[in-house]
């Protein structure tokens, strides 16, 4: 099993265990793919969500530039529950994770069809 393939485990594992999910393996799979080399990267494959700045690059880099939502307060909201499904106190939370959370809040599944 390659290093990706761990990861994509990993992150399987949290969505069950950590936010009570049932995830779609071919999705979460694209979705880590899409977050390209930053999975590898100790600092870039987590999401800081204690740092506002963190919270705003998510929002513009990926909901509105990747998944195409406009920008409204809406999208600040869903960062904040995936944040809370995922769990506050929770240390690590993997980007993969909170985009594939985001993904299927919004529906947006199509964007990695």
């Amino acid at each position: 099993m390659g290093r990706r393939d761990e990861l994509i485990a990993k992150y399987a594992e949290d969505l069950k265990n950590k936010c009570g999910m049932d995830p779609d393996m071919d999705l979460l799979t694209k979705v880590t793919i899409g977050c390209g080399p930053a999975i590898y990267d100790a600092d870039a494959s987590t999401v800081a969500s204690s740092q506002e700045s963190e919270l705003e690059t998510v929002k513009d880099k990926f909901l509105v530039k990747k998944l195409g939502l406009a920008d409204g307060p809406e999208l600040m909201e869903a960062i904040n529950k995936v944040v809370d499904t995922y769990g506050k106190s929770e240390r690590n939370k993997y980007r993969a994770v909170v985009y594939y959370m985001l993904t299927k809040h919004f529906g947006k599944e199509a964007v990695y069809g």
